[in-house]
């Protein structure tokens, strides 16, 4: 059985100040390395230039982008880069089709199918007939290989995969999945 002598005072001695600065600037460059390595390798911060995406986003929005592990999907909304347009440019977009799907634009009835089954869409702005511009020749493409199809969810309003200005985007130049609006706070929350 240890016994202690509850009336003896431990003493601590005062840290030096050069002991106190050197631990906060430890914890100063632990938490300068946490937050590069969390925006190099896990997330990014983008931020939505033009109105391509709207009613989903709209223009100005800041939106964090997961990078890690990222398999692309249909339906998902990525940032990514365009060979076409440039790759020092950011696209926001969905993914309407992956490699090996079918796509085919219904000019009639504004209706866009994958694989033969048309997509629903609630989130799309409908309305003019800009809608209508493919550059493609054919109604119905496959897509490539190793690329995504996307689109704007203002199809009135997007330069997209339907224009060679932009095309497939390579797998290799999607930079990730947006997952969360932050920024303005009355949009905060997740992204679909």
């Amino acid at each position: 059985m240890i016994n202690f002598d509850h009336n003896k005072e431990i003493e601590i001695e005062p840290k030096k100040p050069s002991q106190t600065i050197f631990e906060w600037l430890e914890i100063f460059i632990v938490s300068v390395a946490a937050v590069f390595i969390l925006f190099s390798f896990v997330a990014r911060i983008a931020v939505v230039d033009g109105n391509s995406m709207y009613p989903t986003l709209s223009h100005s929005d800041k939106l964090l982008v997961r990078q890690i592990f990222y398999e692309p999907k249909q339906g998902d909304i990525i940032v990514c880069q365009s060979e076409a347009y440039g790759l020092d440019k950011p696209l926001v977009k969905r993914i309407i089709a992956t490699e090996g799907q079918k796509v085919r634009l219904d000019r009639e009835n504004w209706k866009i199918y994958v694989d033969g089954f048309p997509l629903e869409e609630p989130y799309i702005v409908v309305g003019s007939d800009l809608m209508h511009n493919w550059d493609y020749g054919e109604d119905e493409i496959t897509v490539p290989e190793g690329h995504v199809f996307v689109m704007g969810d203002n199809r009135n309003n997007s330069l997209d995969s339907r224009f060679y200005d932009v095309g497939y985007i390579d797998e290799r130049y999607i930079i990730g999945q947006v997952i969360y609006r932050f920024l303005p706070f009355d949009g905060f929350g997740p992204v679909k």
